[in-house]
């Protein structure tokens, strides 16, 4: 599978500064969305740093680092030992500098080898499968809502309208074990990966966000109208998201089609 891919970020309306990153590598199949937290420029240092740190490990030697999950793929593995290191880089620099302490982040990545999809995710930047006309999210928040919806205390309408749909359980550089969620799927061709941060899922409801998506012409039209979409909604928070389209090898399938002629 080849994959296409483009990301774009914003500041919204609301708010001083942009505490949102995000990295893409077509060739490395790799996909990260990073959304911080800890006021002032710390948010933003811990954002970056986290990005950076899985950027640098995946262009490195990309060692499986700790204990090697038997239940996932190697990549799976790989991926994970990236949001390890970039948990224990952020909570290091945040107990380092005062003016850093309690800083952190969220992190959602993603990681495509051949047809088959890797995912982490701490926090609760989000990443979504879009496929044959419809949006499916494929990480859970680690929010405080969100726990309370899983233990049907509250309905996901009231999830969404909650003052506290902002509280984290969980997130990175806040515990230096602090583990992400991991995942695997198989992908198709023509399905599209979309990962973004709160910014425009609290703005832009999941089934207008497949709309845009559909109707847009490419992904630069795609991620612009999201992202004015959600300042359009009130940009209350950044705005961050990437898109990844996957489709098949052409050169490979124009192979099978000249080997399938001999045989016939």
């Amino acid at each position: 599978m080849n994959l296409t891919a483009l990301g774009k970020t914003d500041q919204g309306q609301v708010r001083s500064n942009n505490e949102d990153n995000f990295f893409l590598d077509e060739k490395l199949g790799l996909l990260v969305v990073a959304d911080g937290m800890g006021g002032h420029a710390s948010g933003e240092t811990a954002s970056k740093l986290a990005v950076n740190v899985m950027r640098d490990y995946f262009q490195g030697s990309r060692q499986v680092i700790g204990h090697y999950n038997d239940s996932y793929s190697e990549v799976t593995n790989r991926l994970n030992s990236a949001v390890h290191l970039a948990n224990l880089a952020v909570f290091e620099a945040a107990q380092n500098s005062p003016q850093l302490k309690g800083m952190g982040t969220t992190i959602a990545a993603v990681c495509l080898n051949g047809n088959q999809l890797s995912i982490a995710h701490m926090g609760d930047s989000r990443v979504y499968l879009l496929r044959s006309g419809s949006i499916e999210q494929l990480t859970d928040d680690h929010s405080l809502v969100q726990e309370q919806v899983k233990r049907e205390l509250i309905t996901k309408e009231e999830a969404e309208k909650s003052e506290m749909k902002n509280i984290l359980t969980k997130a990175l550089g806040i515990s230096a074990d602090t583990k992400a969620d991991l995942g695997e799927l198989t992908l198709f061709d023509g399905d599209i990966l979309l990962l973004c941060s709160d910014g425009l899922y609290n703005m832009v409801p999941d089934e207008m966000m497949l709309d845009i998506v559909s109707l847009a012409g490419n992904a630069g039209a795609a991620c612009d109208a999201l992202i004015n979409t959600a300042n359009e909604n009130g940009g209350k928070d950044n705005i961050t998201v990437v898109l990844g389209y996957i489709e098949k090898n052409k050169w490979y399938s124009a192979l099978l089609k000249f080997v399938e002629s001999f045989r016939r």
